[in-house]
């Protein structure tokens, strides 16, 4: 899967409350040694924890944050968020999946995805009648 931002007309942004000092070691370090590597996207350094507070990941007393990802549509409209906690990772396959499927009831707004829905498969109309011809033929 091309996980190349421009090719799915997106824009990528990774945000942690480290500094840039912080994020410059993380990037010098290889993932092989347990670093960042070389990133495809910037990283943004919110010391003041305003964006992570505003997002709602934040864990004041602790002052760190939680692992959020939120697919943010052209209007600024969150679309979709998941929060993790701290020890959980979170899956690039299925960010793409709905990432995919937001893009799709875009352009094809009289319809809704199925959950699991994947590109080239059957979507569905968002009405109960309708929808009864998705159903029948799964």
């Amino acid at each position: 899967m091309n996980t190349n931002s421009r090719s799915w007309n997106t824009q990528v942004l990774g945000v942690s409350v480290d500094s840039v000092f912080s994020h410059l070691a993380w990037v010098q370090t290889d993932r092989k040694s347990g670093g960042l590597g070389d990133l495809n996207y910037p990283l943004v350094s919110d010391v003041t924890k305003s964006i992570s507070k505003s997002f709602g990941v934040l864990i004041p007393d602790q002052g760190i944050a939680l692992r959020g990802l939120f697919i943010i549509d052209k209007e600024g409209v969150i679309q979709h968020s998941t929060i993790n906690n701290l020890g959980i990772g979170r899956s690039v396959d299925e960010t793409m999946r709905t990432l995919q499927a937001l893009q799709y009831i875009q352009e094809n707004p009289d319809e809704v995805c199925p959950a699991g829905w994947k590109p080239g498969e059957k979507s569905m109309k968002p009405d109960p009648k309708l929808s009864k011809e998705y159903f029948s033929a799964i």
